[in-house]
């Protein structure tokens, strides 16, 4: 995550050092010594949070790393407010070109004394970061001294694998399988000649590992093949010793000498060789990269003697692209479904009694355990199990319903899983890490659209430009990857908007992640969810006392969801006390005004009104030189004001008249009046339902 939060931070310094800052002496030189100081951080960062992932490094240095993220946030902070001023400076008083070269001047001026308090407030926070820096060293942190934080470890993976039980299942447990696997066993004793290679994939916990191992387990697989192993991959793998473990288990002489050989060439030419004359089936379970299979790929003959090879892996992007061949094929593992889902919960959670059917007094809440797991056989064993161990009364089992989250990060029964689905989101890229913690933002029973996601995402700086993309299509990419990773599943609404959600379980790591990063804020019916500050907040249900609770003017971002009732006074204050907003979502929002003091916000990028009843967008809009996003879907704006065209940052302007009052006639939609002039926003990529209000003709040239 350092190169989400230190990355913008840089860019400001930068377009700081190359604008009015130049004028100020003191800021230029202190805003320079602090942007070269980050660019060092950065990549130590990086590595030391890589670490941490990994359990490679302890609570202190958790810590430690919080404290410097604190620190780069009040830098910013210190950046934005003195590009505030200069901004509300520039708006204050607009008019006659001669009058504006005089006010540059007196703003030149009056900026010369705010411009050293800047400085002196940078080189303090750049003293203060060297402060923690070194406080962390004197007490002998040094998390950058054991080398990089690659995913490849030299002698691998030595904790023990949590997803163990998943191999030692018996058989009177497996449930829902067996078609998939006779089918799966016949592909590979009744299947072509040439070498296929059978990759399971699907999100973690569906099964893929416990499928995999009843087949290469059956005895008409056994007796088919002439030698056979099994390798367990997972993210951090040495090759050469998954290539000696694979010599160790297909080669009949268990001594055979493997020690002095010591390249990856020649343990692959060993094994080669044996696999000319045998018909072989390989399993390699928990395959993350396709890096790995450019390399084992070698390892394998392609012949004629029926040679089956099976990969497990959560990324469809790694299935596929192991599809060389037309004989290669794909199984895709979904969810389960209804039934099932609630013969296996009611087989684990009553093993020994009421003839492993759910008692009527237990009825209810089985089911709301059942939905919870959302057909997800690891997560549904892994509950009933749990409520195997308690007691069958109604209170008991609703205590555990009410902290499942609680539960997964404290139950040693419900830990393991946690941490198999948490694999997923540490193998994440950083950029990706974000976009997939801002899942956590939105209530798990609210779906989210694409394009919702994408504008919020360039908004707070997700987004990495790219030289022949837009950023938002760079942002589909990003959604696609975490898709084809099955991290984020989808529904399609009128058969192409993108709907989309985490699972439950992996909402909960998402909101343990981010109270641990400080990511977000969640306030529910007032509640806060998480301690310490943050960037961004989520209001649920109700706004009453979200100002005084969180009373901190360095939020960025401020979404609503289901809100009771929101007052003209909450939103004025909202602008006042957050004037460094970025991104505000009032999607289907109480809001019936949208106050003058919305020009206050220059540093906002994204505005989203949809589904409002705002009538009318103030003049001060014009002030907003930094928006990208406007959305006045299903508003009843008519008309927008001139001041519009101001906007030179604007990319995305979309509107569409809506009135529910007479949602079934005619005049229920309607786009929205445009002004001449829009042809000045040069950034702009989309115009969606606006009409001209005078010469159309013109418009249309613009």
């Amino acid at each position: 995550m350092a190169e989400t939060f230190l990355s913008p931070i840089i860019q400001k310094l930068v377009k700081l050092l190359a604008e009015e800052v130049n004028f100020v002496k003191g800021v230029h030189k202190e805003a320079k010594s602090l942007k070269d100081e980050l660019e060092i951080i950065q990549p130590f960062l990086k590595d030391a949070e890589a670490k941490v992932e990994k359990g490679e490094l302890g609570d202190a240095t958790k810590v430690w790393l919080k404290q410097i993220k604190e620190e780069t946030d009040r830098i910013e902070d210190v950046i934005d407010e003195y590009i505030h001023f200069l901004e509300m400076k520039r708006h204050r008083h607009p008019g006659h070109q001669f009058i504006n070269s005089i006010q540059k001047a007196c703003l030149f001026v009056n900026s010369i004394k705010p411009g050293y308090g800047v400085a002196a407030k940078i080189r303090d926070r750049k003293e203060s970061l060297r402060e923690i820096k070194e406080r962390g060293q004197s007490y002998g942190l040094r998390p950058f001294e054991k080398g990089s934080g690659s995913r490849y470890t030299a002698e691998g993976n030595s904790s023990i694998d949590p997803r163990l039980g998943s191999l030692f299942i018996e058989a009177d447990d497996l449930v829902g399988i067996d078609s998939t696997s006779n089918y799966l066993i016949r592909k590979l004793v009744e299947g072509p000649s040439s070498r296929m290679v059978i990759s399971l994939v699907g999100e973690g916990g569906i099964g893929k590992t416990t499928l995999a191992k009843k087949v290469y387990d059956d005895n008409v697989v056994k007796g088919h093949f002439d030698c056979y192993a099994w390798i367990t991959v997972s993210q951090s793998y040495n090759m050469k010793i998954v290539l000696k473990i694979m010599i160790s288990q297909i080669f009949p002489n268990k001594e055979e000498p493997v020690r002095e050989i010591d390249t990856v060439e020649e343990l692959i030419d060993l094994l080669r060789s044996y696999f000319q004359t045998k018909r072989y089936v390989v399993v390699f379970d928990d395959v993350w990269q396709t890096d790995f299979w450019e390399v084992i790929k070698h390892t394998f003959p392609n012949k004629t003697k029926g040679d089956r090879i099976i990969i497990t892996t959560r990324n469809n992007s790694v299935a596929y692209t192991i599809k060389e061949t037309p004989f290669d094929f794909v199984q895709e593992l979904k969810p389960w479904g209804w039934d099932l889902a609630w013969e296996l919960f009611c087989k684990k959670a009553f093993p020994l009694e009421f003839e492993r059917r759910c008692p009527q007094e237990l009825d209810h809440l089985s089911r709301e355990f059942v939905k919870y797991c959302q057909g997800l056989p690891l997560v549904i064993v892994a509950i009933a199990g749990l409520l195997s161990t308690k007691q069958k009364i109604e209170f008991e089992w609703k205590r555990i319903l009410d902290n499942l989250n609680f539960e997964f990060e404290s139950n040693p029964q419900l830990m393991s899983v946690s941490k198999i689905l948490s694999f997923g989101y540490y193998d994440l890229p950083d950029h990706l890490k974000a976009c997939f913690l801002y899942f956590g933002m939105f209530p798990n029973y609210n779906p989210v659209f694409e394009h919702r996601l994408y504008r919020l995402w360039i908004a707070e700086g997700f987004i990495k430009s790219s030289k022949d993309k837009t950023l938002e299509q760079v942002a589909q990419e990003y959604l696609s990857e975490l898709i084809h990773r099955n991290l984020v599943s989808f529904s399609l609404r009128r058969g192409f908007q993108l709907r989309c959600k985490v699972h439950d379980v992996m909402r909960d790591i998402i909101l343990t992640r981010a109270d641990e990063l400080g990511f977000y804020q969640i306030l529910n019916k007032s509640k806060p969810r998480f301690k310490g500050k943050s960037r961004r907040l989520s209001v649920y249900s109700t706004t009453k006392d979200v100002l005084k609770i969180v009373g901190d003017s360095s939020i960025r971002t401020v979404i609503l969801f289901d809100i009771d009732e929101l007052s003209k006074s909450f939103v004025v204050n909202l602008f006042k006390n957050f004037k460094l907003l970025k991104a505000l979502d009032f999607e289907n929002a109480p809001l019936d005004d949208l106050p003058k003091e919305v020009g206050n916000l220059i540093h906002l990028k994204y505005l989203n009104l949809d589904g409002t009843k705002v009538k009318k967008i103030p003049k001060s809009i014009g002030n907003l030189s930094n928006l990208q996003t406007l959305n006045l879907y299903n508003t009843l704006v008519k008309e927008l004001p001139i001041e519009i065209n101001y906007l030179r940052n604007m990319q995305r302007l979309s509107a569409k008249r809506y009135n529910k009052k007479t949602e079934y006639s005619l005049n229920s939609y309607g786009s929205v009046r445009l002004h001449e002039g829009i042809g000045s926003l040069e950034e702009l990529q989309t115009l969606t339902f606006m009409e001209a209000c005078d010469d159309g003709v013109d418009l249309v040239k613009e």
